[in-house]
């Protein structure tokens, strides 16, 4: 997961708009009520991004490309602004 997130993190620094795309994803991803769990980090929920890997890509450890994450943060922008 390291190396995807690296990817990611270079791709939003060469594009502002990347940045933004990855953070208010990554912020729709957090595990609710983030600050009564330790590490009282706002961290995705592991059953749900296991599920969420499971039903795109059929294996729950399955790492995804950065171009798919990359389309689903860009679609996910524009619904949300239509």
């Amino acid at each position: 997961m390291t190396g995807l997130t690296l990817a990611l993190a270079a791709r939003a620094c060469r594009d502002p708009r990347v940045a933004v795309d990855l953070l208010t994803l990554a912020w729709a991803f957090r595990r609710r009520r983030w600050w009564h769990i330790a590490p009282f980090l706002p961290l995705p929920d592991r059953d749900y991004l296991e599920w969420r890997l499971h039903t795109a890509y059929g294996e729950e450890r399955a790492l995804p490309p950065v171009a798919d994450v990359l389309r689903f943060a860009r679609w996910r922008r524009r619904i949300l602004s239509a």
